[in-house]
């Protein structure tokens, strides 16, 4: 009796010491837990769904990939990323259809560091089932121009190079949150013309999005969660010209608890991604 007692006593220290941890949750806006199903579910019934990411966050690259295998059961599915450059499109287009291999490719293109381990496995996903991935992002040496020299330098770009970007001119409102939010987070080293640079990535991406859609299809769009936070920067160009379409957001964010969401953190997005602030991270 004594060995029994003993056992059950270690196992309940066991037990209650070190309970199982969460490596993330998923909130929707209201803060409220709910299932990766309930995520997909309603995502599934979207035109457009962007998902913002930390760059660097292994969980958030592991989900977008579940989510684009489970929407493709189900759904036609077009996918797109901020971190191809739109410039860039021709080879990516050689990549999926098979005419130039990876090697190829990655001296063509200009991939993220990351590329390999983040983001392969999304465009071969496309690849492998023959789905459109289209690079979304302006050129980077266009919006360090803008970063520079403001808006205004674009007008005399070629017509070659106008069309890997948005529309001139490019609609600006310096006042939303997360512009506003983004000026002040940079202190000294912001200025307007950065918050341009940003507004041009914006644009941009939301005019490929709306120039590549196809009704009855999902865009399922991958960029960085400041592009989209508060359902602005992507999402308040998409509806500068598509009210109608119904679009379902996506943030990513970390904590040290995972397990209640902080109020600063609640209505970023329509589902909000709760990392542990200790999760490894891929560069």
């Amino acid at each position: 009796m004594k060995i029994t007692i003993l056992t059950l006593s270690v196992l309940f220290f066991a037990t209650t010491a070190f309970t199982q941890k969460r490596a993330y949750r998923i909130y929707n806006s209201k803060g409220k837990k709910v299932s990766y199903k309930k995520m997909a579910k309603t995502l599934a019934k979207k035109d457009v769904v962007l998902f913002g990411e930390l760059h660097n966050n292994p969980i958030a690259h592991w989900l977008q990939f579940e989510l684009t295998s489970d929407l493709h059961r189900s759904r036609k599915l077009i996918l797109g990323a901020e971190m191809l450059e739109a410039d860039n499109q021709k080879e990516l287009d050689q990549y999926l259809a098979g005419a130039i291999d990876y090697k190829e490719f990655s001296k063509q293109a200009r991939l993220w560091n990351n590329y390999k381990t983040d983001y392969a496995p999304l465009v071969d996903f496309a690849k492998e089932n023959r789905l459109r991935f289209v690079a979304t992002n302006i050129p980077r040496r266009y919006a360090n121009l803008v970063y520079k020299n403001g808006f205004g330098v674009l007008d005399s770009l070629a017509a070659e190079e106008k069309s890997w970007i948005a529309p001139l001119p490019i609609p600006f409102d310096p006042e939303l949150a997360t512009y506003k939010g983004f000026l002040v987070s940079l202190g000294d080293h912001g200025s307007p013309e950065l918050v341009m640079a940003q507004a041009t990535k914006d644009a941009t991406m939301a005019h490929f999005i709306l120039k590549n859609y196809i009704p009855g299809h999902i865009f399922l769009h991958f960029n960085g969660s400041g592009h989209s936070d508060r359902y602005e920067g992507i999402l308040w160009y998409i509806r500068q010209q598509r009210k109608d379409l119904k679009v379902g957001t996506i943030s990513t964010v970390t904590q040290v608890n995972v397990n209640k969401l902080m109020e600063k953190h609640r209505g970023v997005a329509d589902f909000i991604i709760c990392v542990d602030e200790n999760m490894t991270k891929t560069y």
